[in-house]
């Protein structure tokens, strides 16, 4: 597979808490450099980070991030605040414990919420597939589809486990068909990459393909 394609599906990612202005900077410099799908960062960087790139590349940020369990009116704050800053994408994170309990219509609710909040921005719905069922991972599917979610994504990358294969195969036999994924969390090498593309992965969450690239010029 062709690397710019590669390249092209990657939110190249720093969500680290060390992360400085200076190191998101460089980030995108390399999204603008390599044309990558967006940049993922936090978001108290937003605002300067869309400055800095205008209209050159795609700035995604986090809500609700990592753990989920803020309350709705929370993340939709946190996503009003971000698409007023310059939010192109916004990946939320689902409330496991809601899930959990068997309380989708909080969760379904919250979706809604937040894809309101976007004003027309990509969401993307974290459901942290490491921590769930396969019965609640399908419960998810229709969920993210019913709430009209642009996307359904595995992982945060700050839990147990990231993406796996058998997840986005299991996601393409349940989501609706405007609803598109988001394989994140480990995804290490270009063979990795290539295969969640192979699979229907719209995009990948990854730091490490823009790396590997570097490295071989």
């Amino acid at each position: 597979m062709d690397i710019n394609v590669i390249l092209s599906k990657c939110d190249h990612t720093l969500l680290k808490q060390t992360a400085t202005w200076e190191d998101i900077k460089a980030i995108c410099d390399d999204g603008m450099k390599y044309k990558t799908a967006s940049v993922c960062i936090p978001p108290c960087f937003v605002e300067p980070a869309k400055k800095y790139v205008g209209d050159k590349l795609a700035i995604c940020t986090v809500i609700g991030f990592p753990n989920g369990y803020n309350t709705t009116e929370c993340k939709v704050f946190e996503t009003e605040d971000a698409v007023k800053k310059g939010a192109d994408e916004i990946d939320m994170v689902i409330n496991i414990g809601r899930l959990k309990e068997g309380n989708t219509e909080y969760v379904l609710n919250e979706i809604k919420e937040i894809k309101k909040a976007c004003h027309g921005k990509l969401l993307k719905v974290i459901i942290e597939t490491c921590l769930l069922t396969e019965e609640e991972k399908i419960t998810m599917c229709k969920l993210v589809t019913e709430a009209k979610a642009d996307f359904i994504k595995t992982s945060t990358g700050f839990s147990t486990a990231g993406a796996t294969k058998e997840d986005i195969k299991l996601f393409s036999e349940h989501i609706g068909k405007d609803v598109k994924m988001k394989a994140a969390g480990g995804i290490s090498n270009l063979q990795d990459a290539e295969d969640f593309i192979n699979l229907g992965a719209e995009r990948l969450g990854t730091s490490r393909i823009v790396k590997i690239v570097k490295s071989k010029e």
